[in-house]
């Protein structure tokens, strides 16, 4: 069974590597990007040393910064998007202190986001406002998966890592056929060799089993595509400005979202 501990070396050394081949490309987009996954790296894997209240934690403040993401968006009002971000948060919250009731504070956290354009009585925006936010917690609330997890939680976002990045170059390198509409840029070339290196990365990190598969090379580029359809149809480029090299959050986290929903349904 792998373990914190023994991904830490794994990490630091990769990152050791990235930085050289950054340093050597003297690429500035490449260096951003370095030097922010050199600041989270050691946050993440931190997190996921104090065990599930650190992994609940870190789950709690990506749910927040995504919820806000994800609000500004779709444009819902203020309320909507705090109803959204409780009850994410409840959903985390519950799966570490009180997993037996998960699904009763998904479907608390439901209700809440129905109601609140109920309530206000907005008949002509209520629609949006309500699927928005009922679309924003399903997809959010994969985030509580990372509790129980653990160190297999770390090596999934490791794997999707290597599996955006890999697919990205071999895409533009081998192109072919788009992978969909949704994301012209995308190539089933990319998305392939995306896969195998993930996996190939799960089972270097001894986190390698048929379902952490199939999350890694089916539940990745699914949830790079979902965010893509939401942004599409925003016509918004990026979900935010504050990461560097990266926009927002959710275009940071995208795909381990995917994969952690698949996760979930194989169990």
């Amino acid at each position: 069974m792998t373990t914190v501990g023994a991904l830490a070396p794994w990490l630091g050394g990769a990152l050791a590597v990235a930085g050289a081949g950054v340093a050597a490309s003297r690429r500035r987009e490449l260096m951003v990007r370095w030097c922010a996954w050199a600041v989270g790296v050691p946050l993440i894997t931190g997190a996921f040393w104090l065990g599930r209240p650190g992994a609940a934690t870190l789950a709690v403040a990506a749910a927040l910064i995504a919820a806000a993401e994800y609000g500004g968006l779709l444009r819902l009002p203020r309320t909507d998007r705090a109803v959204l971000a409780a009850a994410v948060t409840g959903v985390v919250l519950t799966a570490w202190l009180a997993p037996g009731h998960t699904p009763r504070a998904f479907a608390a956290g439901a209700v809440a986001l129905t109601a609140v354009p109920l309530l206000s009585g907005d008949a002509a925006r209520g629609p949006h406002r309500a699927g928005s936010g009922l679309l924003g917690l399903a997809w959010l609330s994969v985030l509580a998966a990372l509790v129980p997890l653990g160190a297999t939680g770390l090596a999934l976002f490791v794997a999707v890592s290597v599996a955006d990045i890999t697919a990205y170059f071999a895409g533009r390198r081998l192109g072919g056929p788009r992978l969909s509409p949704l994301s012209p840029a995308k190539r089933w070339s990319g998305t392939l060799a995306g896969a195998a290196a993930g996996v190939g990365a799960l089972t270097v990190l001894g986190a390698a089993s048929w379902q952490t598969a199939v999350a890694v090379a089916v539940g990745g580029p699914a949830g790079d595509l979902v965010e893509s359809m939401v942004k599409r149809g925003t016509d918004v480029k990026d979900t935010g400005t504050w990461l560097p090299g990266s926009g927002g959050l959710l275009d940071r986290i995208d795909s381990l979202l995917g994969a952690l929903a698949v996760l979930i349904l194989l169990g």
